[in-house]
């Protein structure tokens, strides 16, 4: 299989999930959504990862790119059920999504990796253009973790994922599977 036809395979798959995960967040029955609270106006920046949080611990991790302008771990004090994207804002993490898929992906997190960057893979080398989707093999993943649970992968996008106090956010860059899960 050429290179083309697994972009184009991986691009196809990722469409199709990046769609699914929309149209399920739609389709949640008004019970089990609850309403979104403000956070509150400014969040306290951690200085490590494993530090107690009160609120939503937002970690990002650039994984395998190495880029430290991405990375950070910050505690935004919410005390209910809070839309992923606001947190994020609140712990002033920029994001931002394809031009296909503005508020349902994320191609980029503080500017990572940038539009003239080299994402070293095991085929060669690739520049995201935040088109339409990410690459199959290099992208953001966002994840979560109860209070006392394990990470799991976000079944919803930014726009529709709640957050409840206790738990962790993270984005984390992924390059041919590494990492493949937050550390820790």
């Amino acid at each position: 299989m050429t290179l083309t036809k697994m972009r184009t395979a991986a691009a196809s798959s990722l469409a199709a999930a990046g769609l699914l995960f929309s149209l399920a967040a739609c389709s949640a029955p008004a019970a089990t959504q609850p309403t979104t609270s403000a956070p509150s106006p400014s969040a306290a920046t951690s200085s490590a990862a494993d530090a107690p949080c009160d609120g939503v611990k937002v970690i990002v991790d650039s994984g395998a790119l190495k880029q430290e302008a991405a990375d950070t771990t910050v505690c935004v004090p919410v005390d209910e059920p809070t839309v992923a994207a606001e947190i994020l804002e609140e712990a002033d993490v920029e994001t931002e999504g394809t031009t296909q898929y503005p508020t349902e992906l994320v191609c980029r997190v503080n500017g990572v990796p940038a539009a003239d960057f080299d994402i070293t893979h095991k085929e060669g080398t690739y520049r995201e253009e935040c088109g339409s989707m990410p690459a199959a093999f290099a992208y953001w993943a966002l994840w979560v973790k109860p209070a006392s649970g394990e990470w799991a992968y976000a079944q919803e996008g930014l726009a529709t994922l709640k957050v409840s106090p206790g738990e962790s956010l993270e984005l984390l860059f992924t390059v041919d599977g590494e990492p493949a899960a937050p550390a820790a």
